[in-house]
């Protein structure tokens, strides 16, 4: 028996980090921080595990990345860390989020 083709990555319950985002979401209210992890060299980095830390640098959240290096988390306002760990490296990026849409790029290596 096969098991059933969903939008989630494999063996973790987030989203399809590339899928649009959907229609019912109301950026007025809402806070989505999206970006893209990249190597040293520019290439996107599918597969890095991406963490969101609070501003006491707690952990709020992961995500996979998807196979063109995309990530997207729902956050309330604030400032937060972006850690992203991956086979080419690792690194960290500091936003400060607000409602709507905050695009951050994440370069590991």
């Amino acid at each position: 028996m096969t098991a059933p083709v969903n939008s989630t990555a494999a063996g973790c319950a987030a989203p399809d980090q590339a899928a649009p985002l959907p229609a019912s979401v109301d950026l007025e209210k809402e806070t989505v921080i999206t970006g893209l992890v990249t190597a040293s060299d520019g290439s996107a980095v599918g597969g890095a595990y991406v963490r969101l830390l609070d501003s006491t640098g707690e952990f709020a959240a992961e995500v996979v990345t998807s196979p063109a290096g995309q990530f997207r988390f729902f956050a309330a306002p604030g400032t937060w860390t972006l850690r992203a760990l991956s086979r080419h490296g690792n690194g960290d990026t500091t936003v400060t989020a607000e409602r709507g849409i905050t695009e951050v790029g994440v370069q590991v290596g």
